[in-house]
């Protein structure tokens, strides 16, 4: 392949992945409109023209007339289009014929703007929600709240749709922090009330305006891309160029001073809190209580080659392993043994948030100070408020800043690195 083309492909996938990140091009939802769709590819076509038209304006060499330019742009855009189109309107067939991709809804409030939302769920089966419950609820009635509550649980309900105008303020903190607690997503449906500050998404559903509560940028389908990509690139030159050779001095050295296996495998909650078998290099004598007692300062189960892996996060590396397997992420927030995790859910508000994303085998949190054993409820109350920090405001550059943050504290030492 001449050099030109090679130059060609790059210049052209490094514009488009550009494109596509600066004008939202994949980002098509089940309520996205075929008209959003068309725009998109409009103004995609448009400034992919412009790439293209460059860089054979820079290789003139080359020689391709303009009308070739021209037929190759649109055999692309339009295969692309076709491709497009033709995702969107079979995921509608398939939940209108198969019932499959279908999100479970309720509505929280009766009034003229709800009725519309359960007209369009009703009449437009192809976006694949399916309302299970109207609740009717005001300012004065807290029962209906909480029987809504039970219903939302027993049903497996995936997102709650709310009138704002329905709720008073201390029934709409209790509502957000429901939501924030179990896992389900809430929108609202706006009015003239002020609602907290929070980074919202405005949305239509039709011709109807739709708030949703919090906004998770690794939802989009070209991050989760850029962060996997990251993710199994950094994963795999850590397990090929350091744990191929680490791991044998280590496995010698564990088994010298403490017979038993060199890793040491827990169960960790996930990606909206499924478990995953989490891997560290064994740093404890074998003891009944690992799965229970988390490590405290001068914690006799350590044994002294462990001390030394834990000072200096070596014993986090297998961790590399869940990343390419796809139960954890390089950063992210850090999971908890289970039974951390269910004590911390009951006592500690939104906790459950940070389950919106993969776990981390570092994470903002952690270089922020708050790594380690948790003494006070302090340090897992700024845990959680880093981690939502992180879970709403995710960039690729934050993920590489908190990557060399945690190599710059690892290499002078941490005070909670026991």
């Amino acid at each position: 392949m001449p050099l030109e083309y090679l130059n060609y492909i790059i210049f052209v996938t490094i514009g488009w992945l550009i494109l596509s990140l600066k004008l939202r091009f994949y980002d098509v939802y089940r309520f996205t409109r075929a008209t959003k769709i068309a725009a998109l590819v409009l103004q995609q076509a448009f400034f992919f023209t412009l790439i293209v038209f460059s860089f054979f304006g820079f290789y003139n060499e080359l020689n391709r007339s303009a009308t070739e330019i021209v037929i190759y742009i649109a055999e692309v855009i339009g295969l692309i289009t076709l491709i497009k189109f033709t995702i969107f309107y079979f995921l509608k067939k398939y939940r209108v014929i198969l019932g499959g991709n279908y999100r479970q809804t309720v509505i929280v409030g009766v009034n003229e703007k709800t009725l519309k939302l359960k007209e369009f769920f009703t009449s437009n089966p192809e976006y694949g929600y399916h309302l299970k419950h109207m609740f009717e609820v005001n300012d004065t009635n807290e029962l209906a709240l909480q029987d809504c509550y039970e219903f939302i649980l027993t049903n497996s309900i995936d997102e709650i749709y709310c009138s704002i105008s329905e709720l008073n303020d201390e029934q709409m903190k209790s509502l957000i922090d429901f939501a924030d607690n179990n896992l389900k997503v809430l929108k609202f449906l706006p009015d003239n009330k002020e609602i907290y500050t929070k980074k919202m998404n405005y949305d239509y559903y039709g011709y109807l305006p739709i708030l949703s509560l919090r906004s998770i940028p690794i939802d989009d389908p070209i991050n989760q891309i850029i962060k996997r990509v990251f993710d199994i690139a950094l994963s795999i030159f850590v397990l090929v160029f350091i744990l191929t050779w680490l791991t044998p001095i280590l496995a010698i050295l564990i088994q010298l001073e403490s017979k038993g296996p060199v890793f040491f495998k827990q169960k960790r909650n996930g990606l909206d809190y499924k478990e995953f078998s989490c891997y560290k290099f064994r740093s404890m004598k074998p003891n009944p209580t690992a799965h229970i007692h988390q490590v405290t300062r001068g914690d006799t189960r350590i044994t002294k080659v462990g001390k030394f892996i834990r000072k200096t996060s070596i014993d986090e590396l297998p961790q590399f392993i869940n990343v390419l397997f796809g139960d954890m992420s390089v950063v992210g927030p850090r999971p908890h043994m289970v039974s951390h995790t269910e004590m911390y859910a009951e006592r500690i508000d939104k906790f459950m948030v940070r389950h919106f994303v993969k776990p981390g085998i570092t994470g903002l949190a952690q270089v922020s100070g708050f790594r380690g054993e948790v003494e006070t409820d302090d340090d897992i109350i700024n845990r959680v408020k880093y981690d939502i920090f992180y879970v709403e405001n995710w960039s690729l550059l934050l993920d590489i800043k908190i990557l060399l943050l945690t190599i710059k504290n690892t290499a002078k030492g941490e005070d909670k690195a026991y």
